[in-house]
C-alpha cells in the first residue's frame, strides 16, 4: 500500500470508532444503530475492497478494546473485526463514472452487499452466542434476524442516503 493508503485507512477507522460512539439508538445486548459503517464504505468504494477490508478490521478491533461485548472468541470475531470488514464487500461494486467519480447505483449496490454481510456475521453470532435472549418458544434464528435487523437495516438505509453525496462531493474535479 501507498503511504496515502494507509493513511487513508486509519483515517477511516478512526473516524468509524468516532462514529460508533453517536449512537441514534441502541440494543439491550448490544449493537446500535450509528454511522460506523460509512467510512468503510467510502474507503472500499474509493480504494477497492481490500484497502476497505483493512479499514474494517482495523475498525473492529478498536472498537472491540474500546466497547467490548464479548461472550465467546468466535463471537468476538463475528461482531468486530470480520463485521466491520463486511462492509468492504462495497469495493467489489465499484465502478468509475466518465468524469472518474464513482457511479451511485452500483455504490448503492455495493452498500446493500456490503450490510447483507454484516448482518449475516452478526446474525450467526446472535444464534450461536445469544441465542439464549429469544422469548421462550421463539425460534432462535427468527430473533436474531429481528434483533440484529433492527439496528443493520437503519444503518443500510443511512449509508445508502448518504454515501452517494459524499462521494460525488470527493471525487468533484
Amino acid at each position: 500500500m501507498k503511504t496515502r493508503d494507509i493513511a487513508v485507512v486509519a483515517l477511516a477507522a478512526g473516524l468509524s470508532t468516532a462514529l460508533s460512539f453517536l449512537r441514534l439508538y441502541e440494543m439491550p445486548q448490544g449493537g446500535s444503530v450509528t454511522l460506523d459503517p460509512l467510512p468503510i464504505f467510502y474507503v472500499a468504494l474509493w480504494l477497492g475492497a481490500t484497502r476497505g477490508i483493512a479499514a474494517g478490521v482495523l475498525a473492529g478491533l478498536l472498537q472491540l478494546i474500546i466497547h467490548p461485548i464479548v461472550v465467546h472468541p468466535i463471537q468476538m470475531l463475528l461482531d468486530y473485526p470480520l463485521a466491520m470488514a463486511a462492509p468492504a464487500i462495497a469495493g467489489f461494486f465499484r465502478r468509475p463514472g466518465a468524469t472518474g467519480g464513482i457511479r451511485t447505483l452500483p455504490a448503492v449496490a455495493g452498500v446493500l452487499a456490503g450490510s447483507a454481510a454484516k448482518f449475516c456475521c452478526h446474525l450467526v453470532s446472535g444464534v450461536v452466542f445469544f441465542g439464549m435472549y429469544a422469548p421462550a418458544g421463539q425460534n432462535v434464528w427468527l430473533y436474531s434476524a429481528i434483533y440484529n435487523g433492527s439496528y443493520v437495516v437503519p444503518q443500510a438505509i443511512l449509508s445508502m442516503l448518504l454515501l452517494p453525496p459524499i462521494l460525488r462531493r470527493a471525487t468533484a474535479g
